[in-house]
C-alpha cells in the first residue's frame, strides 16, 4: 500500500486479502477441527464453522467440491480439511475455502451428549409413563427464558391471541454460558416452591450445540425430571434436539408452538362446550320422544281401555320428565357459561398487564436482567430497567429508603 494519510475500508481489506492470498502456508493448508453450524445451501454449497477448544474459523465448500465428498457433513464431526485461507471482502471475514475433507470421528460434545442420553434413558428419566399430563386450561403459565429477545415476545403474542385474559409469570434466566444451567434449575425449583403455576415453559431460540449446551447438562435434566409441575421444552428450532427435550413432559418444536400447546383457543373452547351441550340435550329429547311414541302405539293397538288410562298417565309423566330434563340441561348450560365467564374474569384480574395499567411496573437489573423485588436487591448508582405497558425506561439508583408497607401504600395513594 502506498503511503497516505488515511485508507478506505475496502483498501485495507483488499490489502489484507492480498497478503493472505500470497502467503505460501495459507495457500494450501491442512486444518483439523470439529464441525459446527453445518448448512447445506440450496445452491449446492456447504457452509460451516470449524472449531477447537480455543478458536473458530468459518468455512465453505463450493458445489463442485461438495459433490465429490464421500460422506455427509454433520455437526460435531471431527475432520481434517485441505484448502486455502482468504478474506471474503463484503463481510471482512477470513475463512477457509475447502478443496477436500477427511472424516476423523465424532466431536467431544456429541460424544458427551450421546453418553448422557444413554445414562438417563437407562435410569428411566425418558419413560413415557413418567410424563405428567398438561392441564386443559392452565390458570397460571410460568415461562423460564431470557427476559429480552424474541422468545418471550413470541410466547406472549400467541397466548394473547388464543386466550386474551391469561396469567403469565416470567422467570428470567441466562440461556447460554457456564452459569445458565444452574439458573435454569433454580428457576424450576423456585416456581415449584413459591409460584402457583400449572405448567412451565422452558424456552430459548436456536443456536449451535455450544450455545444450547446448558440444556444438555445432567443437572438441567434432573431439575426438569424432579419438577412436580409439568414442563414443556421449547429449545431452539424444530431440528434441534437437547437432553431437556427427552426429559420434559412435552417437547414443542419452537417457543411459539409451546404457547399453542399450553393454551387452548378460547372461542373454540366455548363453541365446543356449547355444541356438546346441545347434542346431549337433543339426544335426551329424542330418546324421550321415541319412548312416548312407543307407549302411545301400545295403548292404541294392544291394550284394553283400562290400560289406556294408565298409558295416558305414563305419557303425562314422560312429558313432565322431558320438561324437567330440558330445564335441567338449560340450567347446566347456564351454569357452565357462568363458570367460563367467572374464570375469564379471574384470569383477567390476575393478568400482570392490567396490574401495570394501574401504575405498577416491572423492574430488572440492566446488567443481568434479574427481577428486583426489594431495595436490598439494588446498590446505589446501579442502572435499572423499568418495564411499563408501552415501553421501557432506564434509571439509576440515587437513594434507598426503607418504608413500612402501610406507609408505602399511603405514598402510592397520594401519587394517585
Amino acid at each position: 500500500m502506498t503511503t497516505k494519510t488515511f485508507y478506505s475500508v475496502s483498501e485495507v481489506t483488499q490489502y489484507i486479502k492480498s497478503m493472505m492470498d500470497t502467503d505460501i502456508l495459507l495457500s494450501n493448508i491442512n486444518i483439523q477441527g470439529e464441525l459446527s453450524n453445518v448448512k447445506y445451501h440450496y445452491s449446492g454449497h456447504i457452509y460451516f464453522t470449524l472449531k477447537d477448544e480455543q478458536a473458530v474459523i468459518k468455512g465453505v465448500m463450493f458445489k463442485s467440491k461438495a459433490n465429490q465428498l464421500p460422506f455427509t457433513m454433520e455437526n460435531g464431526m471431527k475432520v481434517i480439511l485441505r484448502g486455502y485461507v482468504s478474506v471474503y471482502e463484503p463481510s471482512g471475514q477470513y475463512q477457509v475455502y475447502v478443496d477436500s475433507m477427511k472424516k476423523q470421528g465424532t466431536g467431544d460434545l456429541y460424544e458427551a451428549f450421546e453418553k448422557l442420553k444413554v445414562k438417563l434413558a437407562a435410569e428411566g428419566l425418558f419413560d413415557a409413563s413418567k410424563k405428567k399430563q398438561l392441564p386443559l386450561l392452565p390458570r397460571t403459565v410460568a415461562v423460564v427464558t431470557s427476559a429480552t429477545g424474541s422468545v418471550i415476545r413470541d410466547i406472549l403474542h400467541v397466548l394473547s391471541r388464543r386466550f386474551p385474559n391469561f396469567h403469565l409469570v416470567l422467570y428470567p434466566v441466562r440461556v447460554q454460558g457456564k452459569e445458565a444451567s444452574g439458573e435454569i434449575v433454580r428457576a424450576i425449583q423456585t416456581i415449584n416452591r413459591c409460584i402457583p403455576a400449572d405448567v412451565i415453559i422452558l424456552a430459548r431460540g436456536g443456536g449451535s450445540i455450544e450455545e444450547l449446551w446448558p440444556f444438555n447438562e445432567e443437572v438441567t435434566a434432573r431439575g426438569i425430571f424432579e419438577s412436580r409441575i409439568p414442563v414443556i421444552s421449547a429449545i431452539g428450532h424444530e431440528t434441534d434436539f437437547t437432553i431437556a427435550d427427552f426429559v420434559a413432559d412435552l417437547r414443542a418444536p419452537t417457543p411459539s408452538a409451546a404457547a399453542e400447546l399450553v393454551m387452548p383457543d378460547k372461542e373454540s373452547l366455548i363453541q365446543t362446550v356449547t355444541d356438546r351441550q346441545e347434542r346431549l340435550l337433543n339426544a335426551v329429547k329424542n330418546k324421550l320422544g321415541r319412548t312416548r311414541e312407543m307407549l302411545s302405539s301400545l295403548s292404541e293397538k294392544r291394550l284394553k281401555m283400562p290400560l289406556t288410562h294408565r298409558l295416558d298417565q305414563f305419557r303425562l309423566k314422560c312429558d313432565h320428565m322431558t320438561g324437567m330434563m330440558a330445564n335441567h340441561m338449560t340450567s347446566v348450560i347456564r351454569e357452565n357459561r357462568n363458570l367460563i365467564k367467572e374464570m375469564s374474569v379471574k384470569l383477567d384480574a390476575m393478568n400482570p398487564v392490567n396490574t401495570m395499567n394501574r401504575g405498577f411496573a416491572v423492574v430488572v437489573h440492566t446488567k443481568n436482567g434479574n427481577l428486583i423485588k426489594s431495595i436490598e436487591d439494588t446498590e446505589k448508582n446501579e442502572r435499572l430497567k423499568i418495564y411499563l405497558t408501552d415501553g421501557t425506561l432506564e434509571s439509576i439508583v440515587l437513594e434507598k429508603e426503607n418504608l413500612p408497607m402501610d406507609k408505602l401504600f399511603k405514598e402510592v395513594r397520594k401519587s394517585e
